[in-house]
This record gives structure tokens, C-alpha cells and sequence, in this order.
């Protein structure tokens, strides 16, 4: 459910005051994460890598008070779930996206984002969560990126995270993953907290079965 609230009465009042109407508001950081458990993952199990990426980033983001919060056209939003936004290409030739519901249980996820993102790019459509605070995804994966930098405009406030392709080497997979966040939603200080959850939770990633 999505409910406005008086930034007064929240964490967040002094950077409401000192960035809500910034014309440039957004902020990226880059972090360059240990992906090799994961991968072993997708192997055990045959589940998708961008998938997992994606449950782990709503697990990470749930875990931190400030991604319940959006900021929008002068207001505060508070939010009471969240969903994991993906990209898709559609039958067309074309991209949609849609909006892939959090639940803690990994294989509930898996199965929503298999449905939701089949149903997307079948239908070409956009498939959105107007009550859920909306973690954004993308995912370029035809090439090995460095950081990723969306719009800026204030347009779309809401968290982002974009990856390129991973990188294998001998014992380990790495993958830079760009956040970009909008200043009065957190400080830096919650940003980089959102980033070491991130990896503990790619780190601790566990599946009981082969499959969704």
C-alpha cells in the first residue's frame, strides 16, 4: 500500500528540504561484486542468474528502512512491500517491463518472475505495481560494462541498479553493478549499507531444489 506522509515526521526531513526540488537529485555509486556463488547456484539448480541477482537485490533492499520510502512531484511516499523491476524483450523486437513482486522465499520469487515476465513479453506490455515501492533493474548483458549512468531528470526517483555481463576468471566471477539512488530517499551511509547487504546476501544465496 502506498500512503503519503509529512517528511517531518521521518528520517529523511533535512534531505527532503535540501534536495527535493535539486534539478539534478540522482546519485551512482559503483560496486564491483563477488558473483561466483551464485553462479554455482544457477548451476545446482538451473534457475536463471538474473533472476537470483534480482531476489537478492529485493532481500538486500528490504532489509533497510529507506527503500520503503519515495520521494515524488514534491511529496513523501511510504510504502508497505516491494517489487523488483525487470526488462524484458518482447515478441515484437521491442522492450517492456514489469514489476516482479519481493517475497522472501526464493522459489515464490522465481516462479513470479518466470509468469510476470513471460506474460510481459508475450503481450508486449508493461505489467506495473502502482502500491509497491519499485526497486528498478536492467541488465545489458551482450557486453562487459564498467558502470551504467540513468537518467538524472528527477523524472524517475526510484532506486536502480544496471549490471553488463560478468566476468570470469580462474576462481572467481566478478560483476560491476551500478546504484543509483535519489538523495532525499537515503544518504550515502544507507546507499553503501544497501551494497554490503547486497553481496552478503549473493554470499549466503541458498536453493533447496533443482528448478523452479
Amino acid at each position: 500500500m502506498k500512503q503519503e506522509v509529512n517528511p517531518k515526521d521521518t528520517s529523511r526531513a533535512q534531505a527532503f528540504e535540501l534536495w527535493m526540488k535539486s534539478p539534478v537529485p540522482m546519485v551512482t555509486l559503483m560496486k564491483t561484486f563477488d558473483v561466483t556463488h551464485l553462479r554455482k547456484v544457477c548451476a545446482r539448480t538451473d534457475m536463471k542468474f538474473n533472476m537470483l541477482l534480482c531476489w537478492c537485490i529485493g532481500r538486500a533492499a528490504s532489509r533497510i528502512d529507506e527503500f520503503y520510502l519515495l520521494p515524488s512531484q514534491g511529496k513523501l511516499y511510504r510504502y508497505d512491500r516491494l517489487c523488483v523491476n525487470v526488462i524484458v524483450n518482447n515478441a515484437e523486437g521491442g522492450i517492456n517491463n514489469c514489476d516482479i513482486p519481493y517475497s522472501d522465499d526464493v522459489e515464490q520469487f522465481a516462479r513470479d518472475y518466470e509468469t510476470i515476465t513471460r506474460k510481459c513479453a508475450a503481450e508486449c506490455r508493461d505489467i506495473n505495481d502502482d502500491e509497491a515501492n519499485i526497486v528498478g533493474t536492467s541488465a545489458v548483458t551482450t557486453t562487459q560494462i564498467d558502470c551504467i549512468v540513468n537518467q538524472y531528470s528527477g523524472i524517475f526517483n526510484n532506486p536502480f541498479l544496471a549490471w553488463g555481463r560478468y566476468r570470469k576468471g580462474w576462481f572467481k566471477t566478478t560483476l560491476p553493478i551500478s546504484f543509483q539512488f535519489h538523495h532525499v530517499q537515503m544518504d550515502g551511509s544507507q546507499a553503501t549499507r544497501f551494497l554490503e547487504e547486497l553481496q552478503e546476501t549473493i554470499l549466503s544465496c541458498q536453493v533447496s531444489r533443482k528448478g523452479v
